[in-house]
């Protein structure tokens, strides 16, 4: 159910800000943790975001592998159309 992480606008949903201690650590707002499901032994991967390359960006690890499983199947995918259509052009 992605749905319940966007507003009815399709806007991602807001939890709240944080801060970063002095040794570096965020706190995820519980009510993101229960949402995305994130417990004390998810590993999250960190990316740097935003329109700008000021933000920061986290995923579990799981959804970024199942993306580039995806993202493989896909490409894969227009491997094969585009070897069909230079056979038929032959």
């Amino acid at each position: 159910m992605l749905n319940r992480h966007f507003t009815e606008d399709g806007i991602p949903k807001f939890y709240g800000a944080t801060t970063i201690g002095e040794r570096g650590q965020v706190v995820i707002p519980a009510e993101a943790r229960k949402d995305l499901d994130l417990t004390h032994s998810i590993k999250l991967m960190v990316f740097s975001g935003g329109p700008i390359g000021d933000g920061i960006l986290l995923l579990k690890a799981d959804t970024v592998s199942e993306m580039l499983t995806r993202a493989n199947q896909m490409l894969s995918g227009f491997k094969d159309i585009l070897q069909s259509e230079v056979e038929n052009k032959d």
